[in-house]
């Protein structure tokens, strides 16, 4: 890049933050400071293998030095023009590289793929350039032509070595895999500590390149959040430039959430997950703030774990942390966190939180229902329901998610009970989805830890317009996991009592599936850790007033067991599941 694009390495990230332009031409590329600090620091990793590659320098390895790397920079300049022959000729004491010529080749096969094993992030600032006048196209083009000029440099300098051009070329992400627009941005926050987030940029446009294939630091979550009185950012400072804000649509709210530049690719990630508020959206009062990748420390003391919120009552704000720690370097602190916060915000509106998912259904025979299933992280809810949407392609019209997750209910009109979601995305473990459902999502998604337990899929799956529309509940199920079926207690069971279906919700009994550091079977309150148990209260006088007008007003209320957490009954159950809610549907 020229000298207006800095760049910065964190971890296995490269953050490149740009304005205007980047590299036009193959000889600019190979002379900017980033492509010589990559080659530099890929010399360095061969150096410490003791690698064979490092032979076309001609000396030995304790023997190369920065001149040598600066070097082979030029070399590399001029074989993006003219044959490895010529240059050879052209440079003083590289004439070796010709009868090393197979081993040139494979250096910068290497070189190439160590660039690609990077995440690689452009966060540009537009303001006040001509980025401004047509932001989508110009910053397109910009990402794209980037992509466009690594590949050519790395093909030119290929077949310059070969002397031969390729069979099959393969487009691989050679530039960018994910790109912003970040400006900075008055959001009208109060003064006081917040004053620290007045700088940091905040994301207005978001370019990605999926499938993204990311390897997060952690693959699962423990323990709750933790509710503390005191406001987290009190106790730290910001460096504005390590940070950016992704002011996220969460259901009807405004969560302002702050990434650290160490954990951007969750914070980047949550564009398949939230709705990107615009400028409209963000004249509205914030309702939550959530700092994801505070100072280490930070937060030391506070609560048994560091993943904490305060509720700000003087300002109506909510405000939330989490350390940046390899240990919370998980999408699930991320998601949930925002959650919870979406939560007890609703609940101080009188709304009460789930923790399920929500579809709306209409039938080829214009039935329509919308049903509820409320359950646990593992529990079978997404799983049963993509399974009903394979199985009941000749039978349904159409489905609508509401809510993949997490979403509220309110009472409408003459009693009736509607229902709100909060995402437009899903966050679904790969494992347990039906087969062949992830690669044909490919084309959308982001794709995490897919080598470990408990690999997640990030991708949209409805529209914000769907998810506040607002839907009267036709059916309240809860998830069970863990017990098997049998005549007495049927794939879907009838709860004809509210103290008797109050009394399975409050149990919240699951079969951990190892998505949290939890295992075997556990009880949480309405299988809710996120601000049910923080303000439980509180949850328990709204729980009472809508189960009674659940049933008050005919709503279907019960259990529908997915077996998910019983061993060999990973896809069948939820399979037999779905089979159930058809014939169910069916009947009405």
């Amino acid at each position: 890049m020229e000298d207006r694009v800095a760049f910065k390495f964190v971890g296995r990230k490269v953050i490149m933050s740009l304005r205007d332009r980047v590299c036009e031409t193959p000889e600019e590329l190979m002379s900017s400071e980033l492509f010589l600090t990559v080659l530099k620091r890929f010399v360095e990793d061969l150096k410490g293998k003791r690698s064979a590659l490092l032979e076309i320098f001609g000396k030995q390895i304790d023997e190369i030095g920065d001149r040598d790397i600066l070097e082979l920079g030029q070399v590399f300049r001029n074989l993006v023009k003219m044959p490895l022959e010529t240059v050879a000729r052209l440079m003083e004491g590289w004439d070796d590289l010709v009868p090393r010529r197979s081993r040139l080749q494979t250096f910068v096969e290497g070189l190439y793929n160590y660039w690609r094993e990077f995440e690689r992030f452009i966060i540009c600032d537009s303001a006040g350039d001509r980025l401004d006048k047509r932001p989508y196209r110009t910053f397109a083009s910009t990402i794209e032509s980037l992509t466009h000029l690594v590949r050519q440099a790395y093909r030119d300098i290929e077949e310059n070595i070969t002397g031969m051009h390729p069979s099959v070329y393969r487009q691989v992400r050679a530039g960018a895999e994910v790109a912003v627009i970040a400006l900075p941005k008055d959001t009208g926050l109060p003064g006081g500590s917040y004053r620290k987030l007045r700088d940091v940029p905040m994301i207005r446009q978001i370019l990605l390149y999926p499938p993204l294939l990311l390897n997060p630091p952690m693959n699962k979550r423990t323990g709750k959040f933790e509710r503390i009185p005191q406001n987290p950012l009190e106790l730290m400072e910001i460096a504005p430039d390590e940070w950016l804000c992704y002011p996220a649509k969460v259901g009807p709210l405004l969560v302002l959430v702050y990434v650290h530049e160490k954990f951007y690719e969750l914070g980047l990630s949550l564009c398949n997950l939230f709705e990107l508020a615009d400028d409209e959206f963000l004249d509205r009062p914030v309702d939550a703030v959530y700092l994801f990748g505070v100072p280490s420390g930070a937060l030391d003391g506070l609560a048994p774990m560091p993943t904490v919120f305060c509720d700000d009552e003087q300002n109506g704000l909510l405000v939330a942390a989490c350390p940046n720690e390899d240990q919370f370097g998980y999408f699930g602190y991320l998601k949930k966190m925002v959650l919870t916060l979406h939560n007890v915000k609703v609940m101080k509106l009188g709304r009460m939180p789930y923790h399920g998912a929500m579809v709306r259904i209409v039938t080829k025979g214009d039935r329509s229902l919308t049903l509820l299933i409320i359950g646990d992280t593992g529990a079978g809810k997404s799983e049963t329901l993509e399974a009903f949407r394979t199985m009941g392609e000749d039978r349904i019209e159409e489905m609508t998610i509401i809510a993949d997750d997490m979403g509220s209910l309110d009472i409408g009109q003459e009693g009736s009970v509607i229902g709100y979601g909060t995402e437009v995305g899903a966050f679904v473990r790969l494992d347990d989805l039906q087969p062949g459902y992830a690669f044909g999502q490919l084309d959308r998604s982001i794709i995490m830890n897919p080598s470990q337990v408990n690999s997640r899929i990030v991708l949209p799956v409805t529209t914000y317009e769907n998810v506040m529309e607002g839907c009267s509940v036709d059916m309240v199920l809860y998830a069970n996991n863990y017990e098997e079926t049998d005549e007495e207690h049927p794939i879907i069971e009838r709860l004809n009592t509210p103290e008797g279906a109050l009394h399975v919700f409050r149990e919240g009994t699951a079969m951990s599936k190892g998505t949290t550091t939890s295992v075997g079977l556990v009880h949480t309150y309405f299988v809710n850790v996120f601000g049910a148990v923080q303000y439980k209260a509180l949850h328990d006088d709204i729980a009472r007033r809508f189960f009674r007008a659940f049933f008050e007003k005919g709503i279907f209320v019960g259990q529908l067991r997915t077996r998910l957490g019983i061993p060999g009954w990973e896809r069948k159950g939820p399979e037999q599941a779905a089979q159930a809610l058809l014939g169910m549907i069916a009947d009405r």
